[in-house]
């Protein structure tokens, strides 16, 4: 078979290494220029054949099936760019930050943005909120921490600056509800003195960064209280206990951290993991926290529910995801008869889980 025009001389190919031959019909056929098109076209013919004669293989009394389509309502946009962190602060309101720097106040039932705050000098990387409250922090890769009042109409009400690098964690503790909700379990269950003091911290906030460091403020005058380093512990998130002093945190380093907030100590250290450790959540009674892993093609990936209480254990793990879990947590209870944990992949997805089963 001949190629190109008769009397020509066939086009020589120059291989790596200096070699060179003349193309075969093979290659050819399997060049870009050449193949691609060829696949498009019999793709096509194809499946307009499949089409075309696909009535032969269905029965005769076969009536098409018409599925509901469901409408998705479409919002206005509350960021200019990407969303990078979302939180709730009451049952109607969320708080998101994005990376065009802004930190949005959002009615999520009307897809409506109520207020937009501005103070940030790069990405908002992290939001957290005492549900209920009226006040928010949000932390961004400008290595700032900033706290923002919906009452206070001029910038942000107090600024936290201490790390070296972007701040990766950020938890408060739980507020006023909580320590009412605390209150009431201390008549109940007839709580020590010492323990009712140490709830009574609802004026801190913990934060985390890629510099290894933990920083313990005072929410109201802005101080940093107390300061923990700890190698390679790049912090990935953080998590306040309800009604205790104590934080989860985990890590780059692929492990997951219990601190005690009173002289932010490490408390435990549970097991280490394979992959990086991503993110983080505390059930509302404090029992269980569960935490995501870093993966890829379905290596790694899983969230893992830990016991908090005497054992410490692995209670299971919930595997399905195909890329990286970037972020888990408990749902609300009442949302369903048995105890349920939602996670969502950079595959895609959103998967709900029974919590002790770890059934879909």
């Amino acid at each position: 078979m001949g190629l190109g025009v008769q009397g020509e001389e066939p086009k020589r190919w120059t291989l790596r290494g200096g070699f060179s031959r003349i193309p075969d019909v093979w290659t050819v056929l399997s060049s870009p220029a050449y193949f691609i098109p060829s696949l498009v076209g019999t793709m096509g013919k194809f499946q307009s054949k499949v089409k075309r004669n696909s009535s032969k293989y269905r029965a005769d009394n076969h009536i098409e099936e018409k599925l509901p389509v469901q409408t998705i309502p479409q919002y206005s946009r509350a960021h200019n760019d990407a969303v990078t962190y979302i939180a709730a602060l009451k049952s109607d309101l969320c708080v998101s930050g994005g990376k065009d720097k802004a930190v949005v106040l959002s009615n999520w039932r009307t897809g409506s943005a109520l207020k937009r705050f501005v103070g940030h000098e790069r990405e908002v990387s992290k939001i957290a909120c005492v549900f209920g409250s009226n006040r928010i922090f949000s932390a961004s890769r400008d290595k700032s921490v900033l706290m923002w009042d919906l009452d206070c109409k001029a910038g942000s009400a107090q600024k936290f600056i201490g790390h070296h690098l972007i701040v990766t964690g950020l938890a408060v503790s739980p507020g006023l509800y909580s320590l009412i909700h605390n209150v009431i379990l201390m008549l109940i269950l007839v709580v020590t003195i010492f323990d009712f003091l140490s709830l009574v911290d609802c004026a801190k906030m913990v934060t985390g960064s890629r510099d290894n460091t933990l920083c313990k403020w005072d929410v109201e005058s802005g101080q940093c209280l107390l300061k923990a380093a700890v190698s390679r512990n790049l912090v990935t998130h953080l998590c306040w206990l309800p009604g205790e002093s104590y934080i989860v945190q985990t890590s780059e380093d692929k492990s997951t951290r219990v601190w005690d907030t009173r002289d932010l100590q490490v408390a435990h250290t549970f097991p280490m993991k394979q992959y990086i450790q991503m993110h983080c959540d505390v059930s509302e009674d404090g029992n269980y926290c569960v935490t995501s892993s870093n993966g890829f093609s379905g290596q790694g990936c899983e969230a893992t529910l830990w016991d908090l209480r005497k054992t410490k254990d692995i209670v299971c793990e919930y595997k399905g995801h195909l890329q990286s879990t970037t972020s888990c947590v408990f749902l609300p209870i009442g949302t369903c008869d048995t105890p349920l944990v939602a996670t969502a992949s950079h595959d895609c997805t959103v998967k709900i889980w029974e919590r002790d089963t770890a059934g879909m």
